[in-house]
């Protein structure tokens, strides 16, 4: 059975358990339409922590790198600036792509050009990113934007919510990079391999570069979202996703030392962890247990997706190895 099966059974499986549990509030219209504006933005984080995996690495400043441009944003959208609503809106989105695109580039570089473990790069300007929030909103919140902007996080086209179709849109635009193009086809192999990579004629730093803006470009169209859902920036926002996009991802598929997995494993993992989220929420449980219960996922997570490498190792081995 395909994993990506296994994933779908399972997500099943958990809407059945909650929905038995508590079949008034989580099968609720209000409820069902929550977690369709939540999972956007968490599966467009996943998405953005997927990438940086798959080469190997890993994005350890998604949730500051998208709380600043957030930020940024936010000061465009509460400024005095006397222009039309839209195009109020338009530049403050356009300033915060850009300070993911630069915040990528910093990423990247240092992972790419300079040589340094991507899990210390995205430590350090994780605390970077973070502290630049805090001197600018002094601890605080930035808030006071234009009304049609909250059409971005809150509205629907169709009775469809409209992060929900950003979401799908940017989901297809990754599946097609990473698994329709030769761009995703070297993105796979760096991190099978990087000194293969190497050897094949493949820009290697050029491509790792490339992940890394992309990585911050996914958590500037989140941020974009969150601001939009929750009315302000803040140095805080989105900061609890960390610890479950990759979880997600892990449990998606994608191998922890890169090389392996789906952008639609990513997306039904994504989904089974917003199950399990808004259910025991519904439920609930203490925040503070649901953040040990994320916890203890990631490890399961992290054991399944080594015993699979390890059996995936031993059939191949099987396979070369014929006997005389």
């Amino acid at each position: 059975m395909k994993y990506e099966r296994m994933l779908l059974i399972l997500c099943a499986v958990v809407f059945l358990i909650f929905s038995l549990l508590s079949p008034g509030r989580f099968l609720s219209a209000n409820n069902i339409l929550t977690m369709m504006y939540q999972l956007p933005e968490f599966g467009l984080l996943s998405l953005a922590m997927m990438v940086c995996i798959l080469t190997g690495g890993i994005n350890l400043s998604l949730s500051s790198l998208s709380a600043l441009c957030g930020i940024g944003s936010a000061f465009i959208l509460s400024s005095s600036l006397q222009l039309p609503a839209w195009i109020l809106i338009l530049v403050a989105m356009a300033f915060g792509l850009v300070v993911a695109i630069l915040a990528g580039i910093v990423n990247g570089w240092f992972i790419a050009y300079v040589g340094v473990t991507p899990i210390l790069v995205t430590v350090g300007t994780k605390a970077i990113y973070e502290g630049i929030g805090l001197i600018l909103t002094k601890g605080g919140s930035v808030s006071g934007f234009p009304e049609s902007f909250f059409f971005i996080g809150g509205g629907a086209i169709l009775g469809v919510p409209f992060p929900l179709i950003i979401f799908i849109v940017i989901s297809g635009i990754t599946w097609l990079l990473l698994q329709k193009s030769p761009w995703g086809e070297r993105v796979y192999m760096i991190g099978i391999s990087p000194v293969v990579a190497n050897f094949s004629g493949f820009a290697v730093k050029r491509i790792l570069l490339q992940v890394y803006v992309y990585s911050a470009l996914l958590a500037g169209v989140a941020a974009m979202i969150m601001i939009s859902r929750y009315n302000s920036g803040k140095v805080t926002l989105g900061s609890s996703y960390l610890l479950q996009t990759v979880a997600a991802t892990v449990l998606g598929g994608v191998s922890i030392s890169g090389g392996k997995g789906k952008v639609s494993g990513v997306i039904m993992a994504t989904v089974l962890l917003q199950f399990v989220s808004s259910g025991m929420n519904i439920l609930g449980v203490n925040r503070f247990a649901i953040l040990i219960i994320m916890g203890m996922i990631l490890i399961f997570a992290l054991v399944i997706n080594y015993v699979m490498d390890v059996l995936g190792t031993r059939m191949h081995l099987r396979r070369s190895v014929k006997p005389a």
